[in-house]
């Protein structure tokens, strides 16, 4: 019924008091992440000072967790977004919005890509990001912060 945003799983591997019992409050609740956020904190962790101590965290904490791939269908969701993104805030002129760029747009690929999965398996999204409440005006999206 969740899926957790890279910021929320930081939070959870950090032992956040107020996040910790917010997942001990939803017993039966199904709690989850995909592909796209492990990639995020791998790559948060490759840059890190503490790279090994990083990367045993973050296999211990996916190794209790459903994680959601990315397949055909998340794709396919995921360029229906990125159309709409353009065709909502993107330029007006046909030839402009052919190379338009909805990372300019303050969208970035990832979240487009959580999104996805999300809509695809009809999930909440769990993230503090901005981002995701523009995605709104896109997609029939559920959003909450812990």
């Amino acid at each position: 019924m969740y899926l957790l945003d890279s910021t929320h799983c930081i939070m959870i591997m950090s032992n956040k008091e107020s996040i910790l019992q917010k997942i001990e409050s939803l017993i039966n609740v199904p709690i989850s992440t995909c592909s796209v956020v492990i990639g995020e904190l791998f790559f948060g962790a490759y840059k890190s000072d503490q790279t090994q101590r990083n990367i045993q965290l973050i296999e211990q904490f996916f190794g209790k967790m459903h994680i959601y791939q990315v397949d055909n269908e998340t794709a396919r969701v995921y360029g229906r977004i990125k159309a709409g993104i353009i065709d909502r805030f993107g330029p007006k002129d046909r030839n402009q919005r052919r190379i338009a760029k909805t990372e300019k747009m303050g969208f970035r690929d990832n979240d487009l890509w959580i999104s996805a999965v999300a809509i695809q398996h009809k999930l909440i999204i769990v993230s503090a990001d901005s981002d995701f409440q523009r995605l709104k005006h896109i997609e029939d999206l559920e959003i909450e912060s812990w």
